[in-house]
């Protein structure tokens, strides 16, 4: 395998983890244009307001392209917890430990800037991201069934109190 290089925001970013939500959501959920039009809204909303002291953007790129993301938002952190998101990998890079890698980017991000609790949103079935929220000491601290991402599913709320 090609060497994975983890990095902030590149050019092409945005356009690149809106397409990997959405062709992995579409294919393996049926979720269409309103969860991608979704993605790319809130990610550009959220890199528009980027403060680094703050918040976190990482990218995983193979030969030059992005293959993976996740970001750490602070927007309510003192109040709810930092919010985990924007957290894929293509089909290239699942099972070889690049997750991993950007879950320890984004959690020690939290730890080092003090945050007292991580928080992200899923839904039911997405397993082997569900494991490796657990293996980094996430709960499930909340299932509702809604249709946040246009499409209804019983979503789960996990936290990590770091405090």
């Amino acid at each position: 395998m090609n060497e994975v290089a983890i990095a902030g925001y590149v050019p092409g970013a945005i356009g690149r983890v809106a397409e990997l939500h959405a062709r992995y959501y579409s294919k393996a959920w049926d979720f269409g244009l309103y969860f991608e039009a979704k993605v790319a809204t809130e990610l550009s909303q959220f890199l528009r307001r980027f403060d680094p002291g703050r918040d976190g953007f990482w990218t995983a790129s193979q030969n030059g392209r992005v293959e993976g993301s996740i970001a750490i938002d602070s927007a309510h952190a003192d109040t709810d917890g930092a919010h985990l998101r924007w957290f894929i990998l293509s089909d290239a890079l699942r099972g070889v430990g690049i997750g991993n890698r950007l879950m320890q980017e984004a959690v020690g991000f939290c730890r080092e800037r003090e945050y007292s609790r991580v928080f992200l949103w899923t839904f039911q079935g997405l397993d082997p991201a569900r494991h490796l929220y657990e293996k980094f000491g996430f709960r499930l601290a909340q299932e509702i069934e809604a249709e946040q991402w246009g499409k209804r599913v019983l979503e789960q709320r996990y936290v990590l109190d770091l405090a």
